[in-house]
């Protein structure tokens, strides 16, 4: 089992930044596959950014537009989100997820690529 603890959420002004962090513990996780999900109020939960167990290996949504990037450290088994010009369609509780495989040719995106995950840190961004 594998636990999932999010953090670095909060309230920013519209434009602004914040850098989420994902510790996950439990296993060696160098190898493992990590991601951001999303799930903003009354809609369904959405891919967010993805990274290989290397760190050279990420995938990003395209509604991102370059904003966000995904980074690990894997001597911490800790995984960042640095999230810059947020707007407040940005608002929305975000989830760290990891998979116990990795690829060299798919990227996952899916919720169900996905067996273990955090409680979500909220993040909300003010106009």
């Amino acid at each position: 089992q594998v636990q999932v603890v999010e953090s670095g959420g909060g309230l920013v002004q519209a434009g602004g930044s914040l850098r989420l962090s994902c510790e996950a513990s439990g296993r060696v996780l160098s190898l493992y596959t990590m991601a951001w999900f999303r799930q903003a109020p009354e809609k369904e939960r959405e891919f967010v950014a993805t990274i290989g167990w290397s760190g050279r290996r990420t995938f990003y949504a395209d509604f991102l537009k370059g904003r966000f990037t995904i980074s690990r450290e894997n001597a911490k088994n800790i995984a960042h989100l640095q999230m810059n010009s947020l707007t407040p369609d940005d608002t929305a509780v975000y989830y760290c997820a990891t998979r116990d495989t990795a690829s060299a040719t798919t990227y996952y995106t899916r919720e169900n690529d996905y067996v273990d995950w955090g409680q979500g840190t909220q993040v909300t961004v003010s106009s």
